[in-house]
């Protein structure tokens, strides 16, 4: 796991183990990143299937529901299948896009 900053933006990258182990060691640092929009940046793992999307459902609805942004980076799964609580997006300037459109939302009182 890669964990990069950028302003308020937490950008954690996988390279090598198990969703599931990822999503732990994510849990067990959210204290590290709970005041920044989170980027999960799969695009290095080979397959992802929707089950793996689903196990940052918790994680997203929690991060969400504190008003902060939630964007996984994945073009290995079919996004019309994606469940609407958690966003994900093909490339990371979209991610980036997403986060400056909820910011933008937020600043509105949306």
């Amino acid at each position: 796991m890669i964990i990069d900053q950028e302003e308020n933006i937490s950008i954690i990258t996988q390279e090598k183990a198990t969703i599931i182990e990822l999503v732990k060691k994510i849990e067990a640092l959210y204290p590290k990143f709970e005041k920044h929009n989170i980027v999960i940046k799969l695009s290095s793992l080979g397959i992802i299937t929707l089950q793996d999307i689903i196990e940052f459902l918790q994680l997203s609805i929690k991060h969400r529901n504190a008003k902060l942004s939630f964007v996984i980076v994945t073009n290995a799964i079919n996004l019309d299948e994606n469940p609407d609580e958690i966003i994900v997006v093909p490339t990371l300037q979209e991610a980036f896009d997403i986060i400056e459109m909820e910011d933008m939302e937020r600043d509105l009182g949306f």
